[in-house]
């Protein structure tokens, strides 16, 4: 059987204010080509599917629409979805009963019985080859949410170790359940230990929480292939070639700038995955920076004038991130950096402002501040933080004009 392993579609999210369904669609449609013409059995789509927990019907018709042209594309084609942090697992799962007569599998919720007892069955999802023989158990679970993993008692991460739980009582029920000739896999959707993020995945920390992370052990050594998604950058996981994040088919940040995208392929049998290798996907836009380094504004500026013109270019424009360096605010900066892009092939979607390295650390400066807060005017207080973020100091004017704030400020509070 030959699968095909993708995740973290984010379908409906903006790039920094930029609708992207263009570029969505353009994925979704290359998706369906690959599939037919890898000849592809088993798509493994693991979380993250919309970028929201109540995506626009717009999101929802374009999901849809993909699961419709790629199984009339490709009759036999067996699909299975699991739900991740940012989708809605009760949403997900909504058409699921007339999505599995055609193949298609959506796992969104961990199903309990009366007792509380986690129903695997609900977990396993038998896949067929194309004489209607079960030849794979995939194992396909969601992301866990805090009483969807068993209580362990006495650990140091109740998460982690809960997870690992589950992860082992399902593999022992799909064992359970497997004759010799078949395999097991599965799907997941968290954050593993030594994964490697990008500036994206850290904003994804954020909303799991520092210590969440699961170890490869977790995953039973006969498992064939561990199709995870959540980080998105692409790799393997505690050197083992079938424990896999596929990455996002999409540019999540200025930090994958360069990075090729990818899904991955596999041919898997009895005695595990074979030809298993990552095809790119290509980008419908482009991420661009200028100028290379942080620089002068009238550098930066410069540069920007030397990018193409609209006129001379056809489709979307790239998102830009344009890099500046500062010696102090500089409150026109954005209306500046817009009026050189006027008629540029470019669409901003990013200033990245640095200030030159002060000579004092800025932890010393903050401890300052911290301790004396009491006995300081706020001139003082002000100066401090300005010389903190600017590596300057306040210029002669500007305590002027703070002087005169703070003063008003006072005669308020006693009028």
């Amino acid at each position: 059987m030959k699968i095909l392993h993708t995740a973290d579609w984010h379908i409906g999210q903006l790039f920094y204010e930029y609708d992207r369904t263009s570029e969505h669609q353009t994925f979704l449609n290359w998706l369906v080509s690959a599939l037919q013409s890898e000849e592809i059995d088993v798509l493994l789509i693991s979380g993250d599917v919309f970028d929201l927990s109540n995506p626009s019907a717009a999101s929802i018709k374009m999901f849809y629409r993909f699961l419709s042209q790629a199984v009339n594309a490709s009759p036999d084609l067996q699909i299975i979805v699991t739900a991740g942090n940012h989708d809605s697992a009760a949403r997900l799962e909504s058409p699921k009963p007339l999505l599995e007569s055609s193949n298609i599998h959506i796992i969104g919720l961990v199903e309990k019985d009366g007792e509380g007892n986690i129903d695997h069955d609900k977990l396993i999802i038998p896949l067929k080859d194309k004489t209607g023989e079960i030849k794979v158990l995939c194992m396909a679970i969601p992301f866990l949410r805090i009483g969807d993993y068993p209580a362990v008692a006495d650990c140091g991460n109740p998460y982690a170790a809960g997870v690992a739980a589950l992860y082992e009582e399902a593999y022992k029920h799909a064992y359970t359940k497997k004759v010799d000739s078949q395999s097991i896999i599965c799907m997941g959707h968290l954050h593993t230990q030594q994964a490697e993020i990008t500036d994206m995945d850290k904003a994804e920390r954020l909303i799991m929480g520092g210590v969440e992370c699961i170890a490869a052990t977790a995953f039973h050594e006969e498992i064939k292939y561990v199709a995870l998604g959540h980080i998105h950058k692409a790799q393997r996981i505690g050197g083992k070639e079938h424990i896999r994040y596929c990455g996002s088919p999409l540019p999540m940040s200025f930090s994958e700038l360069g990075y090729k995208h990818q899904v991955v392929i596999f041919d898997l049998d009895g005695g595990g995955i074979t030809n298993l290798k990552s095809i790119e996907v290509p980008v419908s836009v482009e991420l661009k920076r200028a100028p290379a380094t942080h620089s002068a504004l009238s550098e930066v500026l410069s540069a920007l004038q030397q990018l193409p013109a609209t006129g001379n270019n056809s489709g979307l424009a790239p998102y830009l991130e344009v890099r500046v360096l500062l010696d102090g605010p500089e409150p026109a900066l954005r209306h500046k950096i817009e009026t050189a892009l006027i008629g540029k092939h470019a669409r901003l979607a990013k200033i990245d402002s640095r200030f030159p390295l002060s000579g004092s650390s800025g932890g010393d400066t903050e401890e300052v501040i911290q301790d004396n807060l009491q006995e300081l005017q706020p001139l003082d207080v002000f100066s401090k933080i300005y010389q903190l973020k600017y590596s300057n100091p306040v210029p002669p004017e500007m305590q002027q004009l703070f002087n005169q704030i703070a003063l008003e400020v006072s005669q308020m509070e006693t009028a």
